[in-house]
């Protein structure tokens, strides 16, 4: 199998997973905002202020997606993998 593939097959399972998880909240609109604010608001700030703690994160359509689907935790699993 072509690694594309399989990159994009994990990509959207994990976006399934976490649209099931969002519509199983009583407030699920307001979950969804706060998630898509503050996954956006990491990669900014982290975007901003990283290189002065030796860490640098490129604003691309994979890092916006990302953090827009998954919020805070993709942003710090990003930096972690960036600073090795």
């Amino acid at each position: 199998m072509n690694m594309e593939v399989i990159f994009y097959s994990i990509c959207a399972l994990t976006a399934v997973i976490m649209f099931i998880y969002i519509r199983r909240r009583k407030k699920w609109l307001s979950t969804a905002i706060f998630g898509i604010i503050s996954g956006l608001a990491a990669l900014f700030m982290i975007n901003s202020f990283g290189d002065g703690f030796g860490v640098h994160i490129p604003l691309n359509t994979f890092n916006l997606c990302g953090s827009v689907v998954l919020g805070v935790p993709f942003v710090a699993a990003i930096v972690i993998l960036g600073m090795f």
